[in-house]
């Protein structure tokens, strides 16, 4: 059901109005379904009749905020998730790069606890010095970038992980993984919303997965094109595996192997 005339409905988009004054966060850029059902179940969870009454929660409680916003996206990640893909961004992509340009200037984008963005630099290890990468990761939710910084993980997460690099570039402590101070110090981190803040430019990569399938499709068209102006001429978008580009022709962006587009 649409938006559109229940009770429910216009309590829930007085919700997306008042959150979208406080935070500048647009509701409604994403897929109603998902983005109802998900804050409808915190909603009731926490025992508030409404979404009026959730938002004056929020904007008086930090902690009801903080569990608005994880509740909201979407923190599911492990290093090299799916690993056939980072071996063609390794082996095919970042060697086309390299054709160009000696220092990659990268942009992890909802980049979650970080796991994305640390990958990035393994990956890339075998090719440049870590020096010579720069990352940019970014993400919506505040209390994921905390824990993005801290950059220490489970086991399970680093599962991926090639041996020889788990053992260069992590220390373990109680069975908990934590990355190297040489790798953490080449990610810079921000607060970013895609669909409000401004972008960034002169990137070659830019990695964006597994985020997009939750925007309504004039939000995603809205970042296809903000991607493709960030990126340097020879520069490559990265999405994930439900997010294929239609027409990417229209973004000055060409489809080359499966999740990779090239800045024309």
């Amino acid at each position: 059901m649409g938006l559109q005339t229940t009770a429910v409905d216009a309590d829930f988009l007085e919700f997306a109005r008042r959150i979208k004054a406080k935070t500048g966060l647009d509701l409604l850029s994403y897929k109603q379904d998902q983005v109802v059902r998900r804050l409808t179940s915190l909603k009731v969870r926490k025992g508030f009749p409404t979404f009026v009454d959730f938002f004056k929660a929020i904007d008086r409680n930090n902690d009801v905020y903080r569990e608005f916003m994880n509740q909201l996206t979407i923190n599911v990640t492990e290093f090299y998730r799916n690993p056939e893909r980072w071996r063609v961004l390794a082996e095919q992509i970042v060697p086309d790069i390299l054709t160009r340009t000696r220092k990659l200037k990268c942009w992890s984008a909802a980049c979650s606890t970080g796991e994305e963005s640390y990958s990035l630099l393994l990956a890339l290890s075998d090719l440049l010095k870590l020096t010579d990468i720069e990352v940019f990761a970014t993400d919506l939710d505040p209390s994921v970038v905390a824990k993005a910084k801290l950059a220490t993980y489970t086991g399970q997460s680093v599962r991926e992980v090639p041996a020889a690099k788990l053992a260069q570039y992590f220390s373990i402590d109680n069975g908990k993984y934590t990355v190297s101070d040489a790798v953490k110090k080449r990610v810079r981190f921000g607060i970013h919303d895609l669909l409000v803040d401004p972008y960034e430019s002169g990137f070659d990569l830019i990695i964006c997965r597994n985020v997009m399938i939750y925007f309504k499709e004039h939000a995603k068209e809205q970042l296809f094109r903000k991607f493709s102006q960030s990126l340097n001429a020879g520069g490559y978008l990265f999405v994930g595996g439900t997010e294929q580009i239609k027409n990417p022709d229209q973004y000055g962006l060409t489809a080359t192997t499966t999740f990779f587009y090239k800045k024309k």
